[in-house]
C-alpha cells in the first residue's frame, strides 16, 4: 500500500493549471484572477461630498451656534455627475449632493441636518472644521495601486472593485469543468421506485456539489451500469467537455468492479490501496491527457477521498496553492481509537468557545453511513502511528465546507 501523501504527490505532479481566459466581469465570478488588477486613476477621482448639504468655507461658519446661526447666500446647486462646477468664494455657499464634486474654494461640507435647508439663503447652526464630510481624491485607492492580487478568487466585492477601476474584462483561470459519474447495477435515480436489492444513487449528487464548493463547475452524468463497453464509451464521450472526471464505485477487488477493469487496460490510469480509512481503494491517471479520479463507492469513502485528493488537485488547476481543507487544533471530547498503520479520518462535530476548539467523534463511523457524515462538520485526522487517544488530547481537525 502507498501512503496518503504518496498518492497525493502523484496526483499533484500530474495536473496543471488551466490556461487563462479573458472573461467579462460577471462571467468571471468564482474564477481565480490570473493577473493583478491596478487602478488607472485615483479613487475617488476627485474631491466630493460625503453628505447632502452645503459646500462652505469653514472659516465663514466658525462662530455658528443654535442661538446665532450664520446666514449665507446659496449661489447654486451641485449634483452628482455635475460637469459644470466652478468655484465659490468666502461668504457664499452652494447646495451639494452626496458624491457631487466639491467646488474650488470650498473646504468643508455642512450636512443639511445642521441647517434650515434654505434654497436662496441658508441658516447654519453649527461650525465645522476644514475637511468636514469631504471624500478626498485617492483616499480609497491611489493611481497605480494594485486593487486585486493575482491568485484571488473573484467574489462580489472583488468584482465590484474591478468595475470601480474601469475594467470590463479580466484574465482568469477558469473554473475546472468536472464530470461526475457513479457506476453500479444496484443504483436507481432518486424519485424512482426501488426494486429488491436496489438503492437510490447519491454519490454523484454529493460529489458534484463538492466540486462546486471547491470552485469548479460540476456536471453530473447519469448512472452507468456495470457493463465495461458502456463505461468506456461514457468516459470517452465526456473527454470533449471535461477538464477532469470523477467516478464513484467499481474500484475495489470485486468481480464486477467495472471502472477498474476498463481503465486498467489504458496503462495510464493506475489503481492502488492507500493507507487510509475510509477510502483505501483509489485510482488516478490521465485519460487522453484528462485527469481521472476513481473513488470508492461507499459514500463516506468517496467524500473523504474527494476532500483529501480531488480538492487539492482542483485548486492546483485554478492556479491556487493545493492546500487541504482548513485545519485547526482541537481538544477531543471523548476517547478515540484508530487502526494501526492507517491515516484515519473520523467524522465529528467541532465546536468553539472563545477561540478554543473541542471536537466530538460521531457515534457511527462506517464508510456506508452517510447519516453521520451529513451531521458532521469536521474530520478528525489521526496519523498512521496513532492507535488510541484519550479525551483531552489535542488533534488536527479538518473543517468541512
Amino acid at each position: 500500500m502507498r501512503t496518503v501523501d504518496e498518492h497525493l504527490t502523484e496526483i499533484l505532479g500530474s495536473v496543471a493549471a488551466l490556461p487563462p481566459l479573458d472573461l467579462a466581469l460577471l462571467e468571471a465570478q468564482g474564477t481565480v484572477l490570473a493577473e493583478p488588477v491596478t487602478a488607472p486613476v485615483p479613487l475617488p477621482p476627485f474631491d466630493n461630498s460625503a453628505m447632502d448639504g452645503y459646500a462652505v468655507v469653514a472659516a465663514d461658519i466658525a462662530g455658528a451656534t443654535e442661538a446665532e446661526p450664520v446666514v449665507l447666500p446659496v449661489v447654486g446647486d451641485i449634483v452628482a455627475g455635475d460637469q459644470g462646477v466652478s468655484a465659490i468664494r468666502t461668504g457664499l455657499t452652494a447646495r451639494i449632493m452626496t458624491g457631487a464634486p466639491l467646488p474650488a474654494g470650498a473646504d468643508a461640507v455642512i450636512p443639511v441636518e445642521w441647517t434650515d435647508g434654505g434654497a436662496a439663503t441658508v441658516r447654519i447652526s453649527r461650525p465645522a472644521p476644514a475637511g468636514n464630510y469631504i471624500r478626498r481624491s485617492g483616499e480609497d485607492v491611489l493611481a497605480g495601486q494594485t486593487v486585486v492580487e493575482a491568485g484571488t478568487r473573484l467574489g462580489a466585492t472583488q468584482i465590484g472593485m474591478v468595475a470601480a477601476v474601469g475594467r470590463s474584462h479580466v484574465v482568469v483561470r477558469p473554473k475546472p469543468r468536472v464530470v461526475v459519474v457513479s457506476t453500479g447495477d444496484e443504483l436507481q435515480e432518486p424519485g424512482t421506485p426501488l426494486a429488491p436489492g436496489q438503492i437510490w444513487e447519491s454519490n454523484s449528487y454529493m460529489l458534484t456539489a463538492a466540486v462546486v464548493e471547491a470552485g469548479g463547475m460540476g456536471f453530473r452524468q447519469a448512472t452507468v451500469h456495470d457493463e465495461p463497453a458502456k463505461v468506456m464509451e461514457m468516459l470517452e464521450d465526456q473527454l470533449v467537455r471535461a477538464d477532469a472526471i470523477i467516478t464513484s464505485g467499481g474500484v475495489s477487488m470485486g468481480t464486477r468492479d467495472v471502472v477498474k477493469e476498463v481503465l486498467s487496460g489504458t496503462d495510464t490510469v493506475r489503481f492502488h490501496k492507500v493507507r487510509m480509512r475510509p477510502g483505501k481503494p483509489q485510482g488516478f491517471g490521465l485519460l487522453e491527457g484528462t485527469p481521472v479520479f476513481t473513488l470508492p463507492g461507499n459514500p463516506v469513502s468517496a467524500y473523504v477521498s474527494f476532500q483529501v485528493f480531488v480538492r487539492p488537485a482542483l485548486r492546483a488547476m485554478q492556479g491556487l496553492p493545493p492546500e487541504p481543507m482548513p485545519t485547526v487544533s482541537a481538544v477531543l471530547a471523548e476517547d478515540i481509537k484508530s487502526p494501526a498503520g492507517l491515516r484515519h479520518f473520523v467524522r465529528g462535530r467541532l465546536s468553539s468557545n472563545r477561540g478554543h476548539y473541542t471536537v466530538t467523534p460521531a457515534e457511527t463511523q462506517g464508510s456506508h453511513q452517510l447519516g453521520s457524515l451529513a451531521m458532521a462538520n469536521a474530520l478528525i485526522a489521526l496519523p498512521e502511528d496513532t492507535e488510541a487517544l484519550p479525551a483531552g488530547s489535542h488533534v488536527d481537525v479538518m473543517r468541512l465546507p
